[in-house]
């Protein structure tokens, strides 16, 4: 299956550029995997989902891990995204890796200073070269505090604008908890405080698990063919708690609801063995993923599932399709455009059982 299988026309103005006027007044698509379509809004959605069943949330929080540095010797500014720590345990150095803009410009020895005069040598480290990637030695240990006084939030390229007060809460879940992604699990955007309250009025079990949004979200699918795309890691963790909420509603023939991309792919990477009459079952524990899921792959945990609208050619369209069929999802697609739904990250919503 080829990368170009998963293109289609989105016009510009449709990537929303902000968040909707209040979180959770969004549009619905509810798409069947029989290809049928409902246009819903937001509020309905608790209406939509039977009370047997388990939702499942990512509770990754977002690092404001977007920062400016200017070179020592020329006053020059560069923009960097800090997305995995590398800090050796027991040093007193931070070491991070970094996707920097025009990475070809900034050699090993470099040296960068930041708003509150912390100063990082770019490391001379042969897994960089010819990357996006920087591994960055900083002068001294950083912390989140760091990343609150230095960083901006790190909004996707396609939202051509710059970061504002606003987006410090509206690019948060309101149940974020777990600071470590360098992208927003998008998908809880438009889930409130409310709304969550009204889930649990109707008897809808909630759960958690943790996937740190990391490199593989930032780079798109090169490969001509999907087979040929390697995804990078990404750390996650599910409670024990957790683990058996899922392994008992699985038992007992309930739905498991997996709310956003990143949610799936940690219960998919988290189970082991086959069916769960056969044993099957989530793990506990945090460990890292890679998995890469697209057209042909068997669900082993996940039923139902809540998402955005994604990019064309990602891995996340792949993702999808996997789940209801290529052929639905194109044409699901296709039908959000024409009724002008709004797309990715501030974007409107899709459930699919």
């Amino acid at each position: 299956m080829l990368t170009k299988d998963f293109y289609f026309d989105l016009p510009d103005d449709l990537i929303a550029q902000f968040p909707s006027g209040v979180r959770g007044q969004d549009k619905l698509m509810h798409l069947y995997k029989d290809g049928r379509i409902e246009h819903c809004t937001m509020d309905m959605l608790p209406d939509l989902i039977s009370p047997e069943t388990l939702m499942v949330f990512n509770n990754s929080r977002v690092r404001a891990s977007r920062c400016y540095g200017k070179t020592e010797d020329t006053g020059r500014e560069a923009e960097f995204l800090f997305i995995a720590n590398e800090t050796p345990s027991g040093a007193e150095k931070s070491v991070w890796r970094a996707m920097v803009k025009n990475a070809k410009k900034q050699k090993p020895g470099k040296v960068f200073v930041f708003p509150d005069g912390t100063r990082a040598q770019v490391a001379d480290n042969p897994d960089d070269m010819g990357t996006e990637f920087r591994t960055m030695i900083f002068d001294r240990f950083i912390d989140e505090n760091w990343f609150e006084t230095n960083g901006h939030i790190p909004l996707p390229p396609y939202i051509k604008r710059g970061d504002t007060k606003e987006d410090a809460f509206r690019y948060q879940n309101v149940y974020a908890k777990e600071t470590g992604s360098s992208a927003c699990p998008t998908a809880g955007l438009h889930f409130t405080e409310e709304m969550l309250e009204h889930l649990s009025a109707k008897g809808i079990e909630t759960a958690y698990v943790t996937l740190h949004v990391g490199l593989g979200t930032f780079l798109p699918v090169r490969a001509e063919n999907i087979t040929d795309h390697k995804m990078h890691e990404e750390l996650f963790t599910v409670s024990p708690e957790t683990a058996e909420k899922i392994n008992r509603a699985k038992r007992e023939g309930r739905p498991v609801l997996a709310v956003g991309t990143t949610s799936v792919r940690t219960l998919e990477s988290a189970w082991e063995g086959g069916n769960v009459s056969e044993g099957g079952g989530i793990k506990s524990g945090t460990r890292k993923t890679s998995i890469f899921i697209y057209p042909g792959y068997t669900f082993k945990c996940v039923d139902k599932m809540f998402t955005n609208f994604h990019t064309p050619e990602s891995t996340l369209m792949m993702l999808v399709s996997a789940f209801a069929g290529r052929d639905n999802i194109m044409n699901a697609y296709q039908t959000a455009v024409k009724e002008r739904y709004r797309f990715f990250s501030y974007g409107d919503a899709m459930f699919i059982e």
